[in-house]
């Protein structure tokens, strides 16, 4: 059994394999507890700037708990090929739906016809969300992980109401003149400002993953009042940068020390080299698409179909108690969880001494909830 991702290790138990024709693509996965095909299926969802990696400290307690644990590199991202990485590519494959449906070709390609435990974190929460409200049939049950979902897009009765207003030109106009890392993300020069990070990609990707962690002593989330410039200059700048700034120049003042970083546990160095590997070898654009499609009228406008449609099955929510990606859109964070998006909500839990990358800082917790939820929804393990 392989056991390493990109050179770095990977757990006992886990292995590395390619399933080919998911929805034209050939897909890289980390498997767990695939020798036992009866068991029920759990397919984990990584984010941005994440992996399958991602998932490797949850993966073998979640298969001893009697899981086949699946969790693939996600269009655009790590081993997974056939995906355009190009700015002026097709951007249109990179649309939320059709991410959903590399979800659900995936399961097919597995020969299995249902997920009984569908796990997404940061970009995968959303990605889990919609797979589950568009195919209740084959995803189960659901739990969102650090980016809340508070269900489609309204389609109101009578006149449409008045145009949002142009956040990116009032976050520029601040005193100290702002943006959103989304529309950062969205500009054909983010792939290569980090990529081509000076302090070097290695060390670009530890301060990135420092700052949003718990470990940022920083990082004190509080809820927001309004989806305006003010408001939203409240959040760190790796949320709301400054005007002029990339991602690696944003998070470069704040690399944590050498002893820091040889003290850390939960992403040693070691570790930290996997998704090193990766993106130098990908480049970021492939996955940065997410992000354009997000804020495209054009890619999400198959979304207001489903308005008013909710997740059927039983969904709950994960996060780290130092997370500021609870609270970074409101109107849409976790307070807005809740009956119009769901019809089984089992509530918000926040996992103390984790940041963004809950399943990384605090896989034990994140586990106990998972198989909570799961037992809770009647899910034969053991």
């Amino acid at each position: 059994m392989t056991s390493t991702y990109g050179g770095a290790p990977l757990p006992p138990g886990i292995r590395v394999r390619r399933i080919e024709g998911v929805n034209g693509l050939s897909m890289q996965i980390l498997e767990a507890g695939a020798e036992w095909p009866e068991r029920p299926l759990a397919l984990l969802l990584h984010g941005f700037p994440e992996l399958s990696y991602s998932w490797r400290k949850v993966m073998p307690a979640l298969a001893a708990a009697g899981f086949h644990v699946v969790a693939p590199d996600q269009r655009g991202y790590g081993g997974t090929t056939g995906w355009d990485g190009r700015y002026d590519g097709d951007l249109s494959a990179s649309r939320m739906l059709n991410l959903a449906t590399d979800a659900l070709a995936l399961v097919r390609r597995l020969g299995r016809e249902r997920v009984e435990l569908l796990v997404g974190h940061d970009f995968g929460s959303p990605v889990a969300a919609w797979a589950s409200l568009t195919r209740p049939d084959v995803f189960e049950r659901v739990a969102l992980m650090s980016a809340p979902f508070a269900g489609p897009p309204a389609l109101p009765l009578g006149d449409p109401p008045a145009p949002a207003p142009d956040i990116d030109a009032a976050l520029a106009a601040l005193p100290r003149p702002r943006k959103h890392y989304q529309s950062h993300y969205s500009t054909r020069e983010a792939d290569r400002e980090m990529r081509e990070a000076p302090q070097g990609l290695h060390a670009f990707l530890r301060a990135y993953y420092h700052m949003k962690s718990a470990d940022w002593p920083q990082n004190d989330p509080q809820p927001l009042a309004a989806w305006e410039a003010t408001e939203l200059a409240r959040m760190p700048t790796y949320y709301v940068m400054d005007l002029a700034e990339g991602m690696a120049q944003t998070v470069a003042p704040h690399m944590p020390s050498a002893e820091a970083i040889a003290a850390n546990r939960w992403l040693p160095d070691a570790e930290l080299a996997a998704y090193a590997e990766a993106f130098a070898r990908t480049g970021f654009q492939g996955a940065l698409n997410w992000y354009r499609c997000s804020l495209s009228a054009q890619e999400t406008r198959e979304h207001r179909l489903f308005a008013g449609r909710r997740i059927e099955g039983p969904a709950i929510f994960l996060a780290g108690a130092k997370d500021w990606g609870i609270y970074q859109k409101p109107g849409g964070d976790i307070r807005a969880m809740d009956e119009r998006g769901f019809a089984r909500f089992e509530g918000v839990r926040l996992i103390e001494g984790a940041g963004h990358w809950v399943q990384q800082e605090q896989p034990e917790a994140v586990v106990d909830h998972l198989l909570a939820f799961a037992a809770g929804a009647g899910v034969p393990l053991g």
